[in-house]
C-alpha cells in the first residue's frame, strides 16, 4: 500500500509512523472529509491530530492538513456501553481470568486491533514505561516483572472507547498483587473506585498454536503508544536460561515489554518480554500457559510489602506442640 502526503512539506517519517500506529478513531467504519472546495474524501479514519487527519481510502493512505478540511463526518459507532465486554457465550470464566471456547473464528488483524484496543494498557513508573493487558472486568492486569521491578509508584493508561474514539485515562491507584521474578511476570490491579468495568481479553491455549501461524502484538515500543506489529510464530519451545519461550518474527522493542501477543482469534497466547539486540525478527514471549499457572497460584507469589523485592511469600512453618499442650 502506498502512502500519500498531501500539500504539507517536511513531514518526518517518524511523525507518520507515530500517527499511523497511534490510531484513536473508529476502525473499519467509513468517515467523510468535506474539503474546503466542496469535494469529499471517504474512507477509514486512521488518526486525527491537531493539524492533520490520516484516512485510508482503500488503496492509499492520505495525510490531509486540517486547513484544507471544512468538516469531518465521523463514522457512526455503536455505544459499547450497551454491549457486553465480551459475548458471554464466547468465553468461560476460569477464576481470575477468562478462556475462549474452542470454536472461535479467526478475524483480520485490523478488526482485532480495533476490538481489543481497550484491553491493552500502558504502564508508567518513575524509571520508564511498559505495556500490559487486562484479564477481567475488575481491573486485574498482567505485565512483566522487570517493568515494575523495585517500583511502588505505578500508574496505568487505559484507552476507553467514548463516542467512537479511544480516550486515554490515567489511573494512579494501582496495587501490586503478585510477582514472579523468575518467570518475569507481575499481576497488578487498578483499584480506582471511579473506574468503570474494564474490557478484558481471553487467554488462549499454547497447545492449539501451530508454528508458522500469524500472530501480532500491541504495545508501546519506545513510547510510541498503541503500536501494532505483525509476524509469525517461529517456534513454541525456544529454551533460554531454563525456561521455554515462544519465538516470533513480530517486532518487539523496549516498551513492548509486558504486552500481549495475540493469535488471529483474538486470544492472548504470550506476553512479550525480550528480543535479541543483534538481529531482526527475533522476538520472544512468555507462553500463556505460564501466565495461567501464575494466575491460578497467585497466592504463592503474593506481593509482600515488608519484603517488596521477594517474589514469593513464605508461610510460617508449623510449630511443634509443647508437652504442656
Amino acid at each position: 500500500m502506498r502512502i500519500i502526503v498531501t500539500p504539507m512539506k517536511n513531514l518526518g517519517i517518524l511523525w507518520l509512523i507515530v500517527t499511523f500506529v497511534s490510531a484513536n478513531c473508529a476502525r473499519g467504519e467509513t468517515s467523510t472529509l468535506i474539503l474546503q472546495g466542496g469535494n469529499a474524501i471517504k474512507g477509514e479514519l486512521i488518526a486525527e491530530r491537531h493539524s492533520q487527519v490520516v484516512i485510508d481510502v482503500g488503496y492509499d493512505i492520505i495525510v490531509v492538513p486540517k486547513s484544507a478540511i471544512s468538516m469531518i463526518e465521523y463514522a457512526q459507532v455503536e455505544d459499547p456501553g450497551s454491549k457486553p465486554l465480551i459475548e458471554p457465550d464466547a468465553v468461560r470464566s476460569h477464576g481470575l481470568f477468562y478462556e475462549p471456547l474452542p470454536d472461535g473464528q479467526t478475524e483480520s488483524i485490523a478488526a482485532l486491533a480495533g476490538r481489543l484496543g481497550e484491553s491493552v494498557v500502558q504502564i508508567r513508573t518513575p524509571s520508564g514505561l511498559g505495556s500490559g493487558f487486562i484479564v477481567n472486568e475488575d481491573g486485574f492486569l498482567i505485565t512483566n516483572f522487570h517493568v515494575i521491578e523495585s517500583e511502588t509508584e505505578i500508574s496505568v493508561d487505559v484507552y476507553h472507547l467514548v463516542n467512537g474514539r479511544l480516550e486515554r485515562e490515567n489511573y494512579h491507584e494501582v496495587r501490586i498483587v503478585a510477582l514472579n521474578r523468575f518467570a518475569d511476570l507481575a499481576l497488578l490491579q487498578i483499584i480506582d473506585e471511579k473506574a468503570p468495568d474494564f474490557r478484558y481479553v481471553p487467554l488462549g491455549d499454547v497447545t492449539r498454536l501451530e508454528v508458522g501461524e500469524s500472530v501480532f502484538a500491541i504495545g508501546s515500543p519506545l513510547g510510541l503508544e498503541r503500536t501494532v506489529t505483525e509476524g509469525i510464530l517461529s517456534t513454541k519451545t525456544r529454551e533460554y536460561q531454563g525456561w521455554l519461550y515462544l519465538q516470533t518474527t513480530t517486532q518487539i522493542n523496549p516498551g513492548n515489554s509486558g504486552g500481549p501477543l495475540f493469535n488471529r482469534r483474538g486470544e492472548v497466547v504470550g506476553v512479550t518480554n525480550m528480543k535479541l539486540p543483534l538481529g531482526e525478527g527475533l522476538g520472544f514471549a512468555i507462553p500463556i500457559d505460564t501466565v495461567k499457572y501464575f494466575l491460578q497460584y497467585r497466592e504463592a507469589f503474593a506481593y509482600d510489602n515488608d519484603n517488596p523485592n521477594n517474589p514469593y511469600r513464605y508461610l510460617p512453618p508449623p510449630t511443634i506442640p509443647s508437652k504442656e499442650e
